[in-house]
Protein backbone atom coordinates (compact mmCIF):
# COMPACT_ATOMS: atom_id res chain seq x y z
CA UNK A 1 0.00 0.00 0.00
CA UNK A 2 2.80 2.08 0.91
CA UNK A 3 5.30 2.39 -2.13
CA UNK A 4 8.48 1.35 -1.68
CA UNK A 5 11.62 3.41 -1.81
CA UNK A 6 10.20 6.56 -1.38
CA UNK A 7 9.93 9.40 1.20
CA UNK A 8 6.62 9.86 2.96
CA UNK A 9 5.30 13.40 4.60
CA UNK A 10 2.84 12.49 7.02
CA UNK A 11 0.40 14.95 7.99
CA UNK A 12 -1.64 15.23 11.29
CA UNK A 13 -5.53 16.09 11.97
CA UNK A 14 -6.42 18.22 9.19
CA UNK A 15 -10.33 19.07 10.81
CA UNK A 16 -11.32 20.68 7.44
CA UNK A 17 -8.85 23.07 7.05
CA UNK A 18 -8.45 22.44 3.65
CA UNK A 19 -5.88 25.85 3.06
CA UNK A 20 -3.24 24.10 5.36
CA UNK A 21 -4.04 20.82 3.66
CA UNK A 22 -3.24 22.19 0.51
CA UNK A 23 0.32 23.22 1.49
CA UNK A 24 1.24 19.78 3.33
CA UNK A 25 0.17 18.51 -0.46
CA UNK A 26 3.02 20.39 -2.25
CA UNK A 27 5.61 18.05 -2.08
CA UNK A 28 6.86 14.91 -3.96
CA UNK A 29 6.94 12.45 -0.72
CA UNK A 30 4.07 9.96 -0.81
CA UNK A 31 1.27 11.52 1.75
CA UNK A 32 0.56 9.42 4.55
CA UNK A 33 -2.70 11.54 6.78
CA UNK A 34 -3.57 10.14 10.15
CA UNK A 35 -7.02 10.39 10.33
CA UNK A 36 -9.93 12.72 10.74
CA UNK A 37 -10.18 14.82 7.84
CA UNK A 38 -13.34 16.69 8.82
CA UNK A 39 -15.13 18.71 11.17
CA UNK A 40 -14.46 21.73 13.11
CA UNK A 41 -12.48 24.08 10.45
CA UNK A 42 -14.63 25.75 7.35
CA UNK A 43 -14.22 23.36 4.73
CA UNK A 44 -14.24 19.25 5.36
CA UNK A 45 -16.08 18.75 2.09
CA UNK A 46 -12.66 20.20 -0.15
CA UNK A 47 -10.54 18.56 2.52
CA UNK A 48 -12.13 15.24 1.55
CA UNK A 49 -11.82 15.81 -2.13
CA UNK A 50 -8.10 16.49 -2.06
CA UNK A 51 -7.22 13.08 0.31
CA UNK A 52 -9.51 11.78 -2.66
CA UNK A 53 -7.73 13.13 -5.33
CA UNK A 54 -3.90 11.87 -3.90
CA UNK A 55 -5.62 8.31 -3.57
CA UNK A 56 -6.56 8.74 -7.42
CA UNK A 57 -3.25 9.70 -7.97
CA UNK A 58 -1.76 7.33 -6.39
CA UNK A 59 0.19 9.83 -4.02
CA UNK A 60 -1.49 9.48 -0.91
CA UNK A 61 -3.55 7.54 1.77
CA UNK A 62 -5.18 8.48 4.82
CA UNK A 63 -5.70 6.30 8.07
CA UNK A 64 -9.36 6.17 9.47
CA UNK A 65 -9.91 8.52 12.55
CA UNK A 66 -12.49 8.76 14.66
CA UNK A 67 -14.31 11.19 13.01
CA UNK A 68 -14.18 9.79 9.68
CA UNK A 69 -15.74 7.00 10.58
CA UNK A 70 -18.55 8.99 12.94
CA UNK A 71 -19.23 10.62 9.76
CA UNK A 72 -19.34 7.46 7.71
CA UNK A 73 -21.81 5.91 10.35
CA UNK A 74 -24.43 9.31 9.72
CA UNK A 75 -23.63 8.85 5.84
CA UNK A 76 -24.92 5.41 6.25
CA UNK A 77 -28.21 6.54 8.24
CA UNK A 78 -26.77 5.08 11.53
CA UNK A 79 -27.66 6.98 14.97
CA UNK A 80 -24.79 8.67 15.67
CA UNK A 81 -24.30 11.64 18.12
CA UNK A 82 -24.86 14.52 15.79
CA UNK A 83 -22.89 17.85 17.55
CA UNK A 84 -22.60 21.44 15.13
CA UNK A 85 -19.40 20.17 13.71
CA UNK A 86 -20.73 17.07 12.09
CA UNK A 87 -24.08 19.30 10.82
CA UNK A 88 -21.39 21.48 9.30
CA UNK A 89 -19.48 18.51 7.80
CA UNK A 90 -23.07 17.02 6.26
CA UNK A 91 -24.59 20.60 4.72
CA UNK A 92 -21.26 20.54 2.93
CA UNK A 93 -21.21 17.54 1.07
CA UNK A 94 -23.21 16.92 -2.47
CA UNK A 95 -24.27 13.71 -3.46
CA UNK A 96 -21.14 12.00 -5.49
CA UNK A 97 -19.31 13.41 -2.63
CA UNK A 98 -21.30 11.28 0.04
CA UNK A 99 -20.76 8.42 -1.92
CA UNK A 100 -17.30 8.74 -2.61
CA UNK A 101 -17.02 9.29 1.61
CA UNK A 102 -18.96 6.09 2.26
CA UNK A 103 -16.50 4.14 -0.34
CA UNK A 104 -13.31 5.43 1.08
CA UNK A 105 -14.06 5.05 4.52
CA UNK A 106 -14.63 1.62 4.25
CA UNK A 107 -11.34 1.05 2.14
CA UNK A 108 -9.10 3.09 4.69
CA UNK A 109 -7.07 1.02 7.42
CA UNK A 110 -7.35 2.06 10.38
CA UNK A 111 -3.61 1.18 11.04
CA UNK A 112 -0.62 0.60 9.00
CA UNK A 113 3.06 -0.41 9.61
CA UNK A 114 6.02 -0.14 7.38
CA UNK A 115 8.77 -1.72 8.72
CA UNK A 116 9.32 0.28 12.05
CA UNK A 117 7.40 2.63 11.53
CA UNK A 118 3.77 2.72 12.49
CA UNK A 119 0.88 4.81 11.33
CA UNK A 120 -2.65 4.85 13.62
CA UNK A 121 -4.76 7.42 14.57
CA UNK A 122 -5.69 6.87 18.09
CA UNK A 123 -3.22 4.69 20.02
CA UNK A 124 -0.55 1.53 19.73
CA UNK A 125 -2.03 -1.65 21.52
CA UNK A 126 0.42 -4.60 20.61
CA UNK A 127 -2.05 -6.21 18.86
CA UNK A 128 -1.47 -4.36 16.10
CA UNK A 129 1.85 -5.93 15.54
CA UNK A 130 -0.06 -9.40 14.91
CA UNK A 131 -2.97 -8.66 12.94
CA UNK A 132 -4.19 -6.19 10.06
CA UNK A 133 -6.70 -4.08 11.17
CA UNK A 134 -10.33 -5.60 10.62
CA UNK A 135 -13.15 -3.43 9.43
CA UNK A 136 -15.45 -0.90 10.91
CA UNK A 137 -18.49 -2.40 12.28
CA UNK A 138 -21.72 -1.43 12.09
CA UNK A 139 -22.28 -1.40 16.56
CA UNK A 140 -19.72 -0.45 18.86
CA UNK A 141 -16.19 0.04 18.30
CA UNK A 142 -14.04 -2.68 20.37
CA UNK A 143 -10.48 -4.15 21.41
CA UNK A 144 -8.05 -3.24 19.64
CA UNK A 145 -9.85 -1.12 17.12
CA UNK A 146 -10.93 1.19 19.41
CA UNK A 147 -7.26 1.88 20.67
CA UNK A 148 -6.23 2.81 17.10
CA UNK A 149 -9.48 5.52 16.38
CA UNK A 150 -9.89 6.98 20.22
CA UNK A 151 -6.55 5.95 22.13
CA UNK A 152 -6.97 4.77 25.84
CA UNK A 153 -8.96 6.19 28.61
CA UNK A 154 -8.33 6.55 31.91
CA UNK A 155 -12.23 6.01 32.61
CA UNK A 156 -12.90 9.16 33.51
CA UNK A 157 -14.36 12.05 32.28
CA UNK A 158 -13.28 15.65 32.00
CA UNK A 159 -14.90 18.92 32.42
CA UNK A 160 -15.20 19.23 28.61
CA UNK A 161 -17.84 16.08 29.26
CA UNK A 162 -15.33 14.45 26.98
CA UNK A 163 -13.19 11.01 28.02
CA UNK A 164 -10.14 11.09 30.21
CA UNK A 165 -7.10 9.88 27.59
CA UNK A 166 -4.28 8.00 29.19
CA UNK A 167 -0.59 7.70 27.28
CA UNK A 168 0.17 4.55 29.07
CA UNK A 169 -0.32 2.63 25.95
CA UNK A 170 3.78 4.42 24.68
CA UNK A 171 5.28 2.29 27.63
CA UNK A 172 4.24 -0.62 25.55
CA UNK A 173 5.89 0.29 22.42
CA UNK A 174 8.82 -2.24 21.48
CA UNK A 175 12.19 -0.55 20.99
CA UNK A 176 12.67 -0.06 17.94
CA UNK A 177 9.18 1.01 16.67
CA UNK A 178 8.29 4.64 16.27
CA UNK A 179 4.58 5.14 15.87
CA UNK A 180 3.25 8.28 14.30
CA UNK A 181 -0.33 9.46 15.37
CA UNK A 182 -3.00 12.18 15.90
CA UNK A 183 -6.26 12.05 18.06
CA UNK A 184 -4.65 13.51 20.75
CA UNK A 185 -2.98 17.50 20.45
CA UNK A 186 -0.35 16.76 23.40
CA UNK A 187 1.83 19.67 22.05
CA UNK A 188 2.71 22.93 24.16
CA UNK A 189 4.87 24.50 21.48
CA UNK A 190 3.24 23.87 18.45
CA UNK A 191 5.44 21.23 16.98
CA UNK A 192 4.77 17.38 16.85
CA UNK A 193 4.96 16.07 20.95
CA UNK A 194 7.73 13.06 20.93
CA UNK A 195 7.66 10.77 23.50
CA UNK A 196 9.63 7.83 24.52
CA UNK A 197 8.25 4.86 26.61
CA UNK A 198 9.45 2.57 29.06
CA UNK A 199 11.09 -0.30 26.35
CA UNK A 200 12.58 2.15 24.69
CA UNK A 201 10.05 2.79 21.66
CA UNK A 202 8.82 6.08 20.81
CA UNK A 203 5.23 7.65 19.97
CA UNK A 204 5.00 11.18 17.94
CA UNK A 205 1.86 13.60 17.46
CA UNK A 206 0.84 15.20 15.12
CA UNK A 207 -2.03 17.05 15.89
CA UNK A 208 -1.03 20.25 16.70
CA UNK A 209 -4.79 21.69 16.22
CA UNK A 210 -5.65 22.61 12.46
CA UNK A 211 -9.25 23.63 12.46
CA UNK A 212 -9.70 23.91 16.22
CA UNK A 213 -7.43 27.49 16.47
CA UNK A 214 -4.33 25.65 15.82
CA UNK A 215 -2.07 25.08 12.47
CA UNK A 216 -1.38 21.69 11.07
CA UNK A 217 1.82 19.43 11.31
CA UNK A 218 3.55 17.28 9.26
CA UNK A 219 6.76 15.52 9.35
CA UNK A 220 9.16 13.78 6.21
CA UNK A 221 10.33 10.64 6.66
CA UNK A 222 13.34 9.54 4.44
CA UNK A 223 12.93 5.84 2.12
CA UNK A 224 13.92 2.88 4.29
CA UNK A 225 16.81 1.63 3.32
CA UNK A 226 16.64 -1.58 2.12
CA UNK A 227 17.75 -4.69 3.49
Amino acid sequence: MIPAGVGLRVVGDVHGDARAFSAAMETDRFIIQLGDLVDYGPDSATTLRMAFDLIDQKRGLFILGNHDLKLARALAGREVRMDQHLAQTLSQLDDDLKQRALDEFARAPAWLIQRERMFVHGGFHTAMLEDPPPPAPEGRVTGVLSRALYGEHTGRTQSDGYPERSLRWVDRIPEGLTVYCGHDRRSTNGRPYIRKGNLGGVAVFLDTGAGKGGHLSWVDLPPLASH
